[in-house]
């Protein structure tokens, strides 16, 4: 594992985190109950998921789309994570989430990711891979 603040490629395809943003339309008028929805799931995936880097949600400034920012160090961490939330991604299209917008993956996914996240997504969603990873850091810590 790379200290905190050490470079980790620097270009050449070096391997780097594996980066993920799904892109999510909210259900009309679901925008409070995901917000009262989100702090279970970050307490639920930081508890279970010891190897995830970042998890994080936003909110589009109309209130009508949810980003989730995920950052992993691997494809392995990844495919863990879909099937640790399974359950509680199915919950949130039955609830809150209309659809699936488009996800963009940062990183080298495995074979098993691909299918997964094509399979999750169902027909016509976009998906962008920006696969070689041209260099960068990744900070765990800050130190004044």
């Amino acid at each position: 594992m790379t200290p905190p603040g050490e470079v980790t490629g620097q270009g050449g395809g070096v391997q780097g985190p594996l980066i993920f943003i799904a892109t999510n339309r909210l259900k009309p008028g679901q925008l409070d109950s995901e917000r009262a929805r989100v702090p279970g799931l970050v307490e639920f995936v930081e508890a279970n998921e010891p190897r995830l880097i970042a998890f994080n949600e936003y909110v589009n400034e109309a209130g009508d789309e949810v980003s989730v920012v995920q950052v992993h160090p691997d494809a392995a961490s990844m495919e863990a994570h879909i099937a640790i939330v399974a359950e509680r991604a199915r919950a949130a299209y039955a609830e809150t989430l209309d659809a699936t917008v488009r996800i963009q993956v940062f990183g080298q996914p495995s074979e098993e990711m691909l299918a997964a996240l094509k399979q999750q997504a169902g027909e016509g969603v976009e998906i962008a891979f920006h696969t070689e990873h041209l260099g960068g850091f990744t900070r765990v810590s800050s130190e004044d």
